[in-house]
């Protein structure tokens, strides 16, 4: 099959209610995994999810779903989309310089609200290094004492849609790494390699700890 569903966990909410095809073949239609699939129908897996329609959405035609459940070993396929929808191409959020400076606060606020979301996640969302993630993360950050969380929506970094956006995916696939088992008691979504990778960011001036000479330097030239 080509394609999943555009909400693939409603769906798959949807065609365990109102459907006799198996786990396998909703897991199958839906791009989940079959486990997932049984975990969302014994309510553990994405709890409170209203289901959607996938034939009133003309994601797939009744005779595909009728044509499945007489066939257990049939597997569905999606329907043509009746419109396309060009994809809108995303500008780059300007950042005023005064507001920069609140980057790391930005991060905490995410690091201490949302501790699911990855690494490479963060710093997409918010134009900073993966580095600087990790300082805040382990409170090696240079300015770590002074940081006050601040909603990064507030500040203007991203959008609440963005946010919200990167919240659930991170969610979900927590969520699916539990229900297949491969998600180690303790352990992280973001891999060390992500979180220790030496990348640069030149927009993000506030990571760097402030050059102690040149404001003694500036100290003496005040007193002078």
């Amino acid at each position: 099959m080509s394609g999943t569903p555009l909400m693939p966990k409603a769906t798959a909410v949807w065609l365990i209610d109102n459907t006799a095809l198996t786990f396998d073949q909703i897991a199958d239609f839906c791009g989940l995994h079959a486990l997932e699939v049984k975990g969302i129908a014994d309510g553990d897996v994405a709890a409170g999810v209203r289901g959607i329609n996938p034939i009133t959405n003309d994601q797939v035609v009744r005779e595909e779903i009728e044509k499945a459940e007489a066939d257990e070993d049939y597997r569905m396929k999606l329907a043509k989309a009746k419109v396309v929808v060009p994809v809108a191409k995303k500008k780059k959020r300007y950042i005023p310089t005064s507001r920069r400076q609140e980057r790391p606060n930005a991060i905490a606020w995410i690091v201490r609200n949302h501790p699911e979301v990855p690494d490479r996640v963060i710093s997409k969302l918010l134009g900073t290094t993966k580095q600087t993630i990790q300082a805040i993360r382990d409170k090696s950050h240079w300015n770590s004492a002074n940081l006050e969380p601040m909603d990064p929506v507030t500040l203007g970094f991203c959008t609440q849609f963005d946010l919200d956006m990167a919240v659930q995916k991170a969610s979900d696939e927590r969520a699916r790494l539990v229900a297949v088992g491969a998600l180690p008691e303790g352990a992280t979504l973001q891999p060390a390699e992500e979180t220790t990778a030496d990348e640069t960011d030149e927009d993000v001036v506030e990571d760097a700890a402030p050059d102690l000479d040149t404001v003694f330097a500036n100290f003496g030239d005040a007193k002078e």
